[in-house]
């Protein structure tokens, strides 16, 4: 069950297809927040040179599914928690604007969610069972394995050197 930024489905007639042919298609992706990217250079950067600076949303090259539903949803409520607080908040109207998220993606996401949404409420409720059990272990494994910014553990510092502790 992936989706498009528009929320259409893709792959509808996936069980048609070889699993070669979904391993061929899965190698031309990689993971960004909330799905994956299709774009050539960025996969070929491994996920780096993202011309849209990571405004997935509105990219075509986007895809998503329904394990990623939970982290969409906690995005949206972000991003209308972002757009208040910084409505509220003492700058210039130039910054104000610039960081301010907009309505079309605020829009976008919240049509996203209701799509996917939609077409999880369709399957039946053995289908949506299927669903649910292989999404809670993709998010598990997701979980374990981090794919984000090493980790570098801060060393700790020596402020009396040459002093014994007694």
């Amino acid at each position: 069950m992936q989706f498009d930024r528009s929320g259409a489905r893709i792959w509808r007639s996936a069980q048609t297809l070889l699993d070669s042919e979904h391993a061929r298609r899965a190698i031309g992706s990689v993971s960004v927040p909330y799905g994956v990217c299709t774009e050539p250079s960025n996969v070929a950067a491994g996920g780096h040179d993202c011309p849209l600076r990571f405004r997935c949303i509105g990219c075509g090259h986007f895809r998503t599914d329904v394990s990623y539903l939970p982290d969409l949803e906690a995005y949206h409520a972000d991003l209308l928690r972002s757009r208040e607080r910084i409505v509220a908040f003492a700058a210039e109207p130039w910054a104000k604007t610039e960081a301010t998220p907009s309505d079309q993606e605020i829009t976008r996401v919240r049509h996203l969610i209701k799509r996917v949404h939609a077409e999880v409420d369709d399957l039946t409720d053995d289908e949506r069972s299927q669903i649910h059990e292989a999404t809670a272990i993709v998010r598990r494994t997701r979980r374990v394995v981090s794919l984000g910014m090493p980790q570098v553990q801060t060393p700790v510092f020596d402020l009396h050197p040459g002093r014994t502790g007694a």
